[in-house]
């Protein structure tokens, strides 16, 4: 998987934002991610941009294992905020279909959306956390 790069969709962004996901693994054990995410009507524009870091903890054919950071900045409703995210998780390839990564993640979040400071644990399945098209 080194030097391969992804392209898909994660949403994994409080305040209901589904977004476009990239990740770039730069090195056997190191990979860096990102998620962009709009949504927008006549009154309001809701956004979020972040940066996610993946280190591989164990890996096996067709599934590794990581642990994972995001930091993402983040505008609903007309306010501001902010998600961190630790978690750890799994991507898995089909056999045969190894272009397409599936992954699912658990840890915790803090963010500060809409006034309201929350710490949360989080589970994300792999249609929330993130499916992968590698290039």
């Amino acid at each position: 998987m080194m030097g391969r790069t992804g392209l898909g969709f994660s949403s994994q962004l409080k305040g209901d934002l589904t977004g476009l996901s990239f990740k770039f693994q730069k090195t056997r054990d190191i990979a860096y991610g990102a998620i962009v995410a709009i949504n927008s009507d006549d009154n309001n524009v809701d956004y979020g941009l972040g940066g996610k870091m993946y280190k591989l903890i164990f890996d096996e054919p067709h599934l590794n294992f990581f642990a994972s950071g995001l930091l993402a900045a983040l505008r609903t409703n007309d306010e501001s905020g902010f998600q961190v995210d630790g978690t750890m998780g799994s991507e898995f390839h089909i056999p045969g279909i190894e272009s397409i990564g599936f992954s699912f993640e658990f840890g915790f979040s803090i963010n500060r959306l809409n006034s309201s400071t929350n710490i949360e644990t989080v589970g994300y399945n792999f249609l929330s956390a993130a499916v992968h098209f590698y290039l």
